[in-house]
């Protein structure tokens, strides 16, 4: 990997979806604006500084891994799974959530010998969650709407993100116990930000700065 020099700009991964829209609004309160055309997934904010990957949330950790991107904005719950080292430059205020065991109401937290089934898109928080309170467990990946789970007999129970709850009450579903509270974190590749420390450490300058709310938001 070979550093970059003053004019080229600094590559940042973002994540599609919720997320990017968080984002794109935190970077335009401080004059960091950018667009993508259409089906384009490769555009730069209007100063130069930026080069913006926009990529699919779970494989955003594998693009700054491999140097693709020097830094992205990730939740916490993407890098747990992910199991990779980067280096946490910053913490934001927006995207906050939790990881949560949810079941159907009237259902407890399972606390037996008995394997219990999960469903999740997230299997190494339910593992080691499952694993912590000595319950063993037969894991169900899933890729979609994790909450139809116990609504369709898959599992009974479920560990997913939650927000604001109100999806597992329209599916008659609760929160039985809160796993972890999740951030979202700017990261960096190590060997990126070793190379371009200065460059990186301005630019996180920049986003502390307190928004300027002139900006017009879209």
């Amino acid at each position: 990997m070979n550093p970059q020099n003053e004019k080229s700009p600094l590559t940042l991964a973002l994540p599609k979806g919720r997320l990017f829209d968080q984002a794109r609004e935190f970077f335009a309160e401080r004059n960091l604006t950018f667009k993508f055309e259409k089906r384009k997934l490769i555009a730069h904010d209007e100063t130069g500084l930026l080069k913006i990957f926009l990529v699919k949330n779970a494989d955003l950790p594998t693009y700054v891994n491999h140097g693709i991107a020097g830094l992205g904005i990730c939740g916490g719950d993407v890098l747990y799974e992910a199991g990779i080292r980067f280096f946490k430059l910053m913490k934001f205020e927006f995207g906050k959530t939790s990881m949560c065991l949810a079941a159907r109401k009237g259902y407890e937290r399972p606390d037996s010998i008995r394997s219990v089934n999960v469903a999740t898109k997230f299997p190494r928080f339910a593992r080691d969650y499952f694993y912590s309170k000595g319950v063993p467990i037969q894991l169900i990946k899933l890729n979609g709407s994790v909450e139809l789970a116990p609504i369709l007999g898959l599992a009974p129970y479920i560990v997913d993100l939650v927000e604001t709850g109100s999806t597992l009450k329209a599916h008659n579903l609760e929160v039985i116990d809160t796993l972890v509270d999740i951030d979202v974190h700017l990261i960096a590749n190590p060997s990126y930000y070793k190379l371009n420390y200065r460059r990186i450490n301005r630019f996180l300058e920049l986003l502390r700065e307190k928004p300027d709310n002139t900006v017009a938001k879209e």
